[in-house]
């Protein structure tokens, strides 16, 4: 990446006049959720990205090198970059400044005009404005042309004009200081490290050489990162397949541009993994729903590696091709494309719609892919060899699907013996309970509202899918009964939601750490097999209580060691009391589980959403795959944080 550019001369070809105004800003605070998609905690921290993405435009147009940001004590976040500053000359349409005009009409950048930006994420222009308007206030600084420009804004109105004196020699960027308005986002303006932490580190290595420094300055949790990778996305699929076995060492590589399309793209197959991870992005834009760019990915590694089977005698012409899931079995891969004038479907941007980007990405990854498996012969070999394996257990997994489909709710009457069923047909009213054992699942059983809600006891610890191939997870009595009781049908393509028996499937089990050992393994199954129902919100995970408090003839229900400690603080120092400590469900009487755990009006439940598929995948693969080490350093690095018992994925 190019260091941050002074010179007076690159400023001046980024001026007022490239500033192109479309509409005003007014509809933004009534409808904020067209937006920013919610008011909720997604679209909090949106606001930052929006921010962080301007400085971000500013490295892959070559003229910034660090941006910083930092989550302050008052509750503000702070964004800094040494780019070029935005311009802050008179706009000739509108009269104010253009640093005024960016940050107060809705559509106004650098990134519709010729000039300005070649490449760019924000292309909805909807960025900064949108940020101003959404805050209580926004504090504005430029560093330009030897100067330092500030402005504050107030729930997006200017409060005073532009301010200017005179600033450090050669100084530019940008500094932006915004703290959300509670009367948009009433259910709170916290921001949650981990999530901001997530996609910085993304960033960073999406643009490789840039440095993000990203600082927690609240009193409670005072912290600083530093994402900084040379390697870019090489160095993100090491990370990703950091507790994994690497079938081959090196990252193959590809960096190459094409009808001013750059195609940048990193792979690596791995020995211990049974499906495909790849991440798919556009102008820095996680397209978590694909696009042309990874059909091109796709078509490309199918056609090569086939070519490649037969030309090393691997397959003959009479085997047939290998399929493309054979091909991408244990593969991890980034797939990073900037295009200058994008097409999303969509304004969330998640699929990348530009059709000549399919052949570009089938000619780039092409050439580069081909050039390197002909000088690296054994990488290939070992590469066909997984797929043939890959070919060979999709061929046993198919036999095994036979028995499934057999007794399959869809041609069958019979359901697992096991499963005590509600009476409502109606999927979108249906629930379900997957619990631990029979005694929890008799206290379910009897406690339960027979009309809507389903029992599935499962009986010990389910396979563990993350270490199982698809055959042995076909012949499997529990994996098994949970398909047939869901109505999943068979994986991958064959999952319809209209055969979903129940459109809430709730998994309890106890509150310790062997039912959070089950409730990983039951996730693990549904990410892995089915990642459809997670992304679809089906999945739920129930809260049943740890403690029991009694006080005379009343009594209340403690979920957590903080609940209880409040409930406690609640009676004063000589309040007589009892405690019962819930070791399992079975322990619950029905009313109680009723009450508590399975009671709509009462109970409380968690809906288990990705918001990152890239870090549930590693994290899936750190927790349950084969490698002892980075399980054992996630836990240490994590135990002070939480009870093992309440670890949710």
């Amino acid at each position: 990446m190019a260091e941050a550019s002074n010179s007076s001369q690159v400023q001046s070809a980024y001026g007022a006049e490239q500033i192109q105004v479309l509409e005003g800003l007014e509809p933004v605070r009534k409808r904020p959720g067209m937006y920013i998609g919610t008011t909720g905690p997604r679209g909090l921290h949106h606001l930052v990205y929006e921010v962080v993405d301007n400085s971000v435009d500013e490295a892959l147009a070559g003229h910034c090198s660090d941006i910083e940001v930092s989550l302050n004590a008052d509750g503000s976040c702070t964004v800094s970059d040494n780019g070029r500053g935005i311009p802050t000359d008179i706009h000739p349409r509108t009269g104010k400044s253009a640093l005024e005009t960016v940050l107060t009409v809705l559509h106004a950048g650098g990134k519709f005009g010729s000039g300005g930006y070649k490449v760019s994420g924000g292309l909805h222009g909807v960025g900064v404005s949108v940020v101003n308007a959404l805050s209580e206030w926004v504090l504005v600084t430029v560093y330009r042309q030897d100067q330092v420009h500030t402005q504050r804004f107030e729930r997006g109105a200017p409060i005073g004009s532009l301010l200017s004196a005179p600033g450090e020699k050669g100084r530019t960027g940008t500094t932006v200081c915004f703290k959300p308005d509670i009367q948009i986002f009433s259910t709170g303006i916290d921001f949650d490290y981990q999530t901001l932490s997530a996609r910085l580190r993304e960033l960073a290595y999406l643009n490789g050489g840039v440095r993000i420094v990203f600082r927690d300055d609240r009193p409670d949790s005072l912290r600083e990162e530093v994402y900084h990778y040379q390697g870019g996305i090489r160095e993100y699929v090491a990370y990703m397949n950091a507790g994994k076995d690497p079938l081959h060492p090196e990252i193959i590589y590809v960096n190459s541009e094409k009808d001013g399309v750059q195609v940048e793209a990193a792979l690596q197959w791995c020995v211990d993994a049974y499906s495909d991870s790849i991440l798919g992005f556009a102008n820095n834009i996680r397209t978590i729903d694909g696009g042309t760019h990874i059909e091109g990915l796709k078509t490309v590694l199918t056609r090569t590696l086939n070519t490649f089977a037969r030309k090393r005698g691997k397959r003959k012409e009479a085997d047939g091709n290998l399929a493309g899931e054979n091909i991408r079995e244990g593969l991890t891969a980034v797939l990073s494309v900037k295009v200058p004038d994008p097409e999303f479907e969509g304004q969330t941007k998640t699929k990348l719609g530009n059709t000549e980007v399919r052949g570009i990405v089938d000619t780039v990854v092409g050439e580069s892919l081909n050039e390197y498996l002909e000088f690296h012969p054994q990488v290939i070999d070992l590469i066909l060899e997984k797929a043939i394996q890959a070919f060979n257990a999709a061929e046993a997994a198919r036999r095994a699907r036979e028995l499934v489909r057999r007794k399959s709710v869809l041609e069958s009457s019979t359901l697992p013996g096991k499963l005590a069923d509600c009476s409502s047909r109606d999927p979108s009213e249906s629930e379900i309970y997957i619990v631990e054992g029979d005694s929890a699942g008799g206290s379910a059983k009897q406690g339960r509202d027979r009309r809507n809600q389903a029992i599935l006891p499962l009986r010990g610890k389910i396979l563990n899918i993350e270490k199982t191939d698809d055959a042995k997870i076909y012949k499997n009595t529990e994996i098994q009964a949970l398909i047939t009781a869901l109505g999943l049908g068979i994986k991958g393509e064959e999952f319809d939601q209209k055969n979903l028996r129940y459109h809430r499937i709730v998994i309890m089990t106890d509150a310790d750490v062997d039912g959070a050992h089950i409730r990983t393994l039951i996730l693990t199954f549904f990410f892995r097999y089915q990642r459809a129902l997670v992304e679809g919100g089906f999945i739920y995970i129930a809260c049943p209580p740890l403690y029991k408090v009694e006080r005379g003839k009343n009594h209340s229900y403690c979920y957590n060691e903080q609940d209880l400690k409040k409930t406690l603080d609640g009676f004063g120092e000589k309040a007589n009391y009892t405690i019962q400590r819930f070791k399992g469900l079975g322990e619950m009487m029905p009313k109680q589980l009723w009450e508590t755990t399975m009671d709509p009006t009462t109970r409380t439940m968690k809906r288990v959403e990705i918001e990152d598929a890239a870090e549930a995948d590693r994290i899936f693969t750190i927790l349950m795959g084969d490698k002892v080490a980075p399980r054992r350093a996630f836990i240490e690095a994590h135990s002070a944080e939480l009870d093992l018992a309440e670890l949710d994925i």
